[in-house]
Formats: structure tokens, sequence, C-alpha cells
């Protein structure tokens, strides 16, 4: 029973660690592997025709990326 609280506690310790060092640093935890992108595969459905959410989803960030790229400040 020892056994299973010691790791138990680690276990929370490393949870604890991990949420301390996003908040710090603000970024997700990301893999060594490069995801995706390493394999040559630009979105996650790599279909030709997106669906509307999709379309959606690639319109506002398009709008979002106009509106960084003519912001004066």
């Amino acid at each position: 029973m020892s056994t299973f609280i010691a790791a138990f506690v680690v276990l929370l310790l490393f949870f604890l660690l991990m949420s301390i060092g996003y908040l710090v640093k603000r970024t997700a935890v990301a893999g060594s592997c490069g995801g995706l992108g390493a394999l040559g595969i630009e979105k996650a459905c790599d279909c030709d025709d997106p669906c509307e959410n999709r379309k959606a989803k690639m319109a506002e960030a398009e709008r979002l990326e106009k509106l960084n790229k003519n912001r004066i400040l």
C-alpha cells in the first residue's frame, strides 16, 4: 500500500510541476516528434473539401491574420 501512495504522490507532484510550468511559460505541452507537420500534413483533416465548420475556422484565422497585419500598434 505504501508503494501505491508513493507512486500517487509522485504523479501528483509531476502534474503540479507541469501546471506551474504552463502558468509561467503560457505554452501548451508539445511532443518532440514535430506532430503532423513532420509528416507533411498541413491540418488535422487533410481532406480536399473541408466541412463548413473548418471553412469558418479558416475564414476567422484569415481575418485575424489580416487584422494583425494591418494593425498600427
